[in-house]
């Protein structure tokens, strides 16, 4: 069956969580969570969804990591210079088109036979079910231009929400197909090893060093302990203060960039991305210098 008109958002809610799927509610009109630990908090509870829902207009958030849900997001070009990297094959213009041609690479058909939602930027959403066993977080870019997934750790907007006045609905309503094997094994990669603490390296030693060393393991945490959706933010915030530092001479401007953007691609932030905005917060840090032992005016 294929529609695109929207249903009212407390029957698609609930019939969100008919499926399994644990929703929550989203800020009436955006895509951010209206609650506080939405993950935590999603559900499946018919009435639970019926009473948030009666209370006012929000959007549809499904968790996919408590819903085994792997959603793979489809995106298109922002602006005329969201473009794809060089190298890319003509005809690639979109991330439907970037996922068309990895399928092809492997011998494998398009994997379109699934539930699907056309977004309000005029992407697609491919709902999938995670397979038993396989562990699979957010991924940023691992499976093409513009192609981006959801698992565990994070949400998407469900069909019926609106954004910018425009509706997430549904295009394929079929049932969820199974997470194709060859994009499993794309997807699965072995564990990071664990993180080692930057070592400043430094002409003079002592205090200086230790708060030198400490002050860029802080804001290399920031960004891979940020929630999704804030990393990005957090990546610029990091940035920012460590390029106070550099503008007092206490830190090099190579160094910084590459220890920042370490801790960006781990958390699953695409680098060309990441690097625009690592220059972004340098600039802006550059214009309150900070030196050991003085913070900035």
């Amino acid at each position: 069956m294929h529609h695109n008109t929207p249903a009212p958002l407390p029957r698609t809610a609930l019939a969100a969580a008919e499926r399994g799927w644990h929703v929550f509610p989203l800020i009436p009109g955006a895509k951010r969570p209206a609650i506080r630990s939405w993950e935590q908090r999603a559900t499946v509870d018919a009435e639970r969804v019926t009473r948030c829902w009666s209370t006012g207009g929000y959007n549809l958030g499904i968790a996919t990591g408590p819903s085994r849900l792997l959603v793979v997001d489809l995106d298109v070009p922002k602006h005329d210079q969201d473009t794809p990297p060089a190298g890319t094959p003509k005809g690639v213009s979109d991330g439907t088109d970037a996922l068309a041609l990895l399928a092809e690479q492997h011998g494998q058909q398009w994997p379109g036979d699934t539930y699907t939602v056309r977004t309000a930027s005029g992407g697609v959403h491919l709902y999938f079910s995670v397979p038993a066993g396989a562990k699979l977080r957010n991924s940023a870019g691992t499976l093409g231009w513009k192609v981006d997934t959801r698992a565990g750790g994070g949400y998407v907007v469900g069909a019926g929400s609106t954004v910018d006045g425009k509706t997430y609905a549904v295009v394929r309503d079929a049932e969820v197909a199974p997470l194709p094997e060859w994009m499993t094994k794309l997807l699965i990669t072995a564990p990071l090893p664990p993180q080692r603490p930057a070592t400043v390296p430094l002409i003079a030693d002592g205090r200086r060093g230790s708060y030198l060393t400490v002050a860029v393991n802080a804001e290399r945490g920031r960004v891979s302990d940020a929630p999704e959706g804030r990393r990005n933010s957090a990546l610029y915030e990091a940035s920012v203060a460590l390029g106070q530092l550099v503008a007092g001479h206490e830190l090099t401007a190579t160094y910084v960039c590459e220890r920042l953007l370490e801790a960006a691609t781990d958390a699953g932030l695409p680098e060309r991305e990441a690097r625009r905005t690592i220059a972004s917060g340098l600039r802006a840090g550059a214009k309150r210098p900070r030196t050991f032992g003085r913070r900035a005016a």
